[in-house]
């Protein structure tokens, strides 16, 4: 799942997911919102949506309405399924040193790249 509120970064990073033929369904969402609400449906459905969490999330730090951290703390309301399924890479321009330090207090962020994503961060995608 993408989670970018630049749609162009979103197709451009999609586009390499595919090419690199690494994932069976691709989400992509403009906001940190219906991204939480997208997997609080899937929750619901139980078993079915379990199926089709997204294993790995590609999470932009800076967006408006609701950023990449508190995506994070939304995120950690979720149940253990989906916190379990689901590993974070944050995939940001960000170079801030506080926004990489920050990202390692959430045990669901695995990585922290900076964009945009290529074939060899995505050879190299270990989470």
């Amino acid at each position: 799942m993408l989670i970018d509120d630049n749609e162009i970064d979103n197709l451009i990073n999609q586009k390499m997911i595919e090419a690199a033929d690494i994932a069976e369904n691709i989400y992509t969402h403009t906001g940190a919102k219906s991204a939480i609400e997208f997997l609080k449906n899937l929750e619901k459905l139980e078993d079915v949506g379990n199926n089709i969490l997204p294993e790995v999330i590609f999470l932009d730090i800076d967006m408006p309405l609701m950023d990449g951290f508190q995506f994070l703390d939304e995120f950690d309301k979720l149940g253990s399924v989906t916190k379990d399924k689901c590993k974070i890479v944050m995939l940001t321009s960000s170079i801030n040193p506080q926004d990489v330090n920050k990202s390692k207090n959430y045990t669901y962020v695995k990585k922290y790249i900076n964009k945009p994503l290529s074939q060899e961060n995505l050879e190299n995608l270990t989470v």
